[in-house]
């Protein structure tokens, strides 16, 4: 049995976290984080992750940028495996991240579906091939009215996938309004919509001449997610020291 300290339990997908967990037999919640405590759970629930005084065996967080900091210096302190869900990260705060995987076990993910991780070996493989073939390479991200970060931690880490394998010698472009020129050729564009309750949408457009490839991914619910977490959860419990992603857990 795998005990789960969850940051951000009563967010949208701290719910869902929790649905899902209940039925599975292999995961128990031991406790919640998160400020908004007027929620009934099953569980303890704590405005703070330093107020928490319950043992856990692994912590998973889908919450806030602005706690990431405390969930590192916590997981650091206790040597409990951190699952790292959040995205909108600064540089500082992935440089901490990597400092803190020094002395712990963090799995850390722009996206917790098996597909988009999946895709992304995919596109690793297929843009070098188009890319030489003089394909333009644009992403086009949507997600629900209340995402705040833009563009998504998804839609970064699908272009950092195309861009590794062509050695990264390609730049991001995520606002052409104040340009007038015309696309220039070693660049991938990169466009968010935000509306309604999409969960999420993700398209990596190749368009060549006369013909456009497309890789698509569509979230019909945040479950796809919350399994993804649960999965990974039990992968990083006891794990050593290190900096893993979902790669890891599919392997």
């Amino acid at each position: 049995m795998t005990k789960i300290l969850l940051s951000g339990c009563n967010g949208r997908m701290g719910r869902m976290i929790t649905a899902i967990a209940e039925k599975d037999n292999e995961i128990e919640i031991a406790a919640g984080i998160d400020k908004f405590t007027g929620t009934e759970n099953s569980y303890p629930v704590f405005e703070s992750i330093d107020k928490c005084d319950i043992a856990a065996d692994v912590i998973v967080d889908f919450s806030l940028p602005s706690g990431t900091d405390a969930l590192l210096e916590y997981a650091s302190s206790k040597n409990i495996p951190l699952v790292l869900c959040t995205t909108g990260l600064t540089d500082e705060q992935i440089g901490r991240v990597k400092e803190a995987s020094e002395k712990v076990a963090i799995l850390r993910s722009a996206n917790m579906s098996v597909g988009i991780n999946l895709l992304m070996k995919l596109l690793a493989e297929a843009a070098p091939k188009l890319a030489e073939a003089g394909f333009d390479i644009e992403i086009v991200e949507k997600h629900h009215n209340q995402k705040k970060d833009a563009p998504s931690g998804t839609a970064l880490a699908l272009a950092d996938a195309v861009n590794s394998s062509l050695e990264n010698s390609y730049s991001y472009v995520y606002d052409r309004s104040t340009r007038n020129e015309a696309r220039h050729e070693k660049e991938i564009g990169i466009s968010a919509v935000r509306g309604g309750t999409i969960p999420g949408d993700h398209d990596v457009i190749f368009a060549g001449e006369d013909e456009v490839i497309t890789f698509s991914h569509r979230a019909y619910s945040r479950a796809v997610f919350a399994k993804g977490a649960i999965s990974a959860a039990k992968f990083l419990s006891g794990k050593e020291a290190g900096l893993y992603d979902m790669s890891d857990v599919l392997a």
